[in-house]
């Protein structure tokens, strides 16, 4: 099993600790790439997928783990666009 299905795997499985590199990593091997929304840096982030699919989250903070509310609203982006 590669990085990328374990990746996977523990995406699905929703766990209460998924970092945001984590994240970040499982969205580029989905094809989706981070795009800068202003000049300066902050906490929202796109992310596009070249068939035009748009995620827009905001980076965790003050920690680094992802909400499960976020995972939940990524899976279902991410399974609508028949990625998952």
């Amino acid at each position: 099993m590669s990085q990328r299905d374990k990746l996977i795997r523990r995406f699905r499985n929703r766990p209460s600790d998924f970092t945001w590199q984590e994240l970040v990593r499982l969205l580029e091997s989905l094809g989706y790439s981070e795009v800068a929304t202003r000049s300066t840096p902050g906490s929202r982030c796109r992310f596009v997928h070249a068939n035009g699919a748009i995620i827009l989250l905001h980076r965790p903070h003050p920690g680094n783990v992802v909400k499960r509310y976020v995972l939940d609203a990524v899976r279902r982006s991410l399974i609508e666009e028949g990625l998952l």
